[in-house]
């Protein structure tokens, strides 16, 4: 709240499970993490009791790098979506009531831009701004800053995994490459392991 939000919700979550039970095929204290699906349940349930029209969320969590909740909750809440904004618009829609939103995000090819109506969803991308950084007095203000703490109970989200990973594992190792004198002994290797 220190780099300029007016105030914010806590959903406080119990280490064991969201239900108070251990969790399943879990070790006993290991912690509970929502997945993506949980977390946009959950922001669904608040953009709705907030009676919010636009939602900006980052791209990827940084524990497991899944890039689905923005998506899962567009879908939830039945918006619009744009992922991986590095730029972001709003323009007065022309003939009709309300604002369209401009996005530009980054591709392999160049840039991309879509338009969309609000309401809508859109995840961000590391160059859409520079970030803030929360200045002493803005450190001591945010502590005057309400912070209002809830769990998923309250808002009605179940939060048990629906997820198990099996297991993790490391590719395969890379066979090494062979070197080849000249064009025809490239061929010629190319032949005998059947790319040609």
């Amino acid at each position: 709240m220190a780099m300029g939000a007016d105030r914010a919700i806590h959903v406080e979550i119990d280490p064991k499970s969201s239900s108070g039970k251990e969790k399943e095929g879990g070790a006993e204290g290991e912690s509970q993490e929502l997945e993506p699906l949980g977390v946009a349940k959950l922001l669904a349930k608040v953009v709705e009791e907030e009676g919010r029209n636009f939602v900006i969320l980052g791209k990827q969590s940084i524990d497991d790098d899944s890039n689905q909740t923005g998506q899962m909750l567009a879908g939830l809440l039945g918006w619009g979506q744009a992922t991986q904004a590095s730029e972001i618009v709003f323009e007065e829609a022309q003939g009709k009531e309300g604002w369209m939103v401009k996005v530009t995000k980054e591709v392999d090819g160049g840039v991309e831009t879509v338009r969309s109506p609000l309401p809508m969803v859109v995840t961000t991308d590391l160059r859409l701004n520079e970030p803030r950084y929360a200045s002493l007095p803005n450190i001591m203000k945010a502590k005057k800053k309400k912070l209002e703490k809830k769990t998923l109970e309250d808002y009605g989200v179940d939060g048990r995994r629906r997820l198990k990973v099996l297991r993790v594992e490391e590719p395969p190792a890379r066979k090494g490459g062979g070197k080849v004198e000249d064009v025809d002994g490239m061929i010629a290797r190319l032949r005998e392991l059947g790319a040609i």
